[in-house]
């Protein structure tokens, strides 16, 4: 049975090294080389994820399948400058061999009702360019694109 809760303490190294994972695929990606140097949490992971566990205004959530983690997704608000909230999804992963299964849903929806719940007006989440499934993946999940990042690198 597939299911997405908050994280135990035990279990962030195993969500710092699913983080990894991600960084891997999302390398080779368009677009995953400057996410990773940009937007992604920086090694150490270890220390980066047990930061935002501690965090009031984030969550780290685990997607297991028969009680075995396997994929992560990390949560936060922000306060915009009019004073409303806006939920960020930074990160969603879920092991290779795991999905298709209903786990990644389960941890957006955790997501998504922790952002809910803390009053946010809306619910970001970013996909890179090239990377079709996640897209996809956001879309069934009611995302719709509100921006576009254009990017022009100097070796055109």
């Amino acid at each position: 049975m597939e299911d997405a809760r908050a994280a135990h303490g035990a279990e962030l190294a195993r969500v710092a090294e699913l983080a990894r994972e991600l960084r891997s695929e999302l390398r080779d990606e368009r677009g995953g080389t400057l996410w990773e140097t940009r937007e992604a949490r920086p090694e150490p992971l270890d220390d980066a994820i047990a930061e935002l566990h501690e965090r009031d205004d984030a969550l780290v959530v685990v997607g297991t399948t028969e009680g075995v983690v396997v994929g992560y997704g990390l949560g936060r608000w922000e306060t915009l400058r009019d004073g409303t909230r806006l939920g960020v999804i930074d990160e969603i992963y879920v092991e290779p061999e795991a999905r298709g299964v209903g786990v990644g849903e389960l941890v957006v929806e955790r997501l998504v009702a922790f952002c809910v719940d803390a009053g946010c007006i809306g619910v970001d989440a970013t996909a890179l360019p090239g990377h079709r499934q996640a897209k996809n993946f956001f879309e069934r999940a009611g995302f719709t694109a509100r921006s576009l990042v254009m990017h022009r690198s100097r070796e055109r």
